[in-house]
Order: structure tokens, then sequence, then C-alpha cells
């Protein structure tokens, strides 16, 4: 496992890899998506606050997770057309990933690693659950999914005070 957070990288659909290099001094906040979740209208919130913030530095970063529910059974590229199409996203959405259990992608690997869930968890629990990461790289909140974007709009706002 990575014991930087820089140090990550993940395999985008084109095969091209992305990595968190590129997010050195921006605040980042992952979270695991599914497209047939009732928590799936958070994807309006998540794109808001991307557009609101993305200027002062703030990084949006969606996995699709089929693991709950099996809420995301779609292919890569129609994830991807359903984020555009119906919630304009924008930010970037990665091919589906594992964020629990043997198959666990290295990024939630580090993210559970640094910082615990509800009742001390260590997994993901379920759908839009959201770790936020500041511009050192350190994961610094961890939101259930219960938790809406706009609702943690001023832990964002405070950490990019301090870019």
């Amino acid at each position: 496992m990575s014991t930087n957070f820089y140090q990550l990288e993940v395999q985008k659909s084109d095969q091209t890899v992305f990595s968190f290099e590129q997010l050195k001094g921006k605040v980042v906040l992952i979270v695991n998506v599914a497209s047939n979740c009732g928590y799936t209208p958070q994807y309006k919130e998540l794109e808001f606050m991307y557009q609101k913030c993305k200027d002062q530095g703030f990084q949006v970063l969606g996995f699709p997770c089929n693991q709950f529910g099996h809420q995301e059974p779609g292919t890569n590229e129609e994830i991807r057309i359903f984020c555009k199409r119906n919630y304009g996203v924008s930010f970037p959405v990665f091919p589906k990933v594992y964020v629990n259990g043997p198959k666990q992608h290295p990024v939630y690997a580090y993210l559970q690693s640094h910082l615990s869930g509800d009742l001390g968890v260590k997994g993901v629990r379920w759908n839009f659950e959201k770790f936020l990461v500041d511009g050192n790289g350190n994961v610094v909140k961890r939101y259930n999914a219960l938790t809406r974007p706009i609702d943690i709009q001023s832990d964002i706002i405070e950490l990019l005070q301090k870019l």
C-alpha cells in the first residue's frame, strides 16, 4: 500500500493513468458512487460544489462501485453517459472499483487506513461515502452516505482558505 496520497494512481477508462501527483495543493473529495441508489441525486450537489470551488483548488473524484445492493450494474461507458446526461457531471468518474474486500482498490485501502468511519468501522458502509483530503494530501474527514455534499461545503471552504 502507498504511504503517500500523491503516490496513488488509478487507471482511466481509456487505459491511461490518472496520477494523484497532479492533485498536490488541491482539496479533494473522493466519493464511491452508484447510478441506481437512493443517494444518486447527490451527483447534482457534487457537481454544484465542484463548479463552485474548482477554480479555488477543489477536485471531486467519483469511484463507481457495485458492492452495495448491486446499484451500479452498468458498464463504465454507461456510467459515464448516465452521469453526464442526468447530472451534468464534469469531474472525473473512474472505472468501477471495489472499495472493500480482497479486491479493494489501493485508493480505498489508503483512505480507510487513514480514517475510520462511523463507530470506528474501517470499511465503506454504503454508496456515496465521502473522504475529504486537504491540500497536503492528508485524509482529514470522512462522511457517511447520509451526509449531503452541500452539508460539507463549509469544511471544503475552510480547507480551501488554507491553501
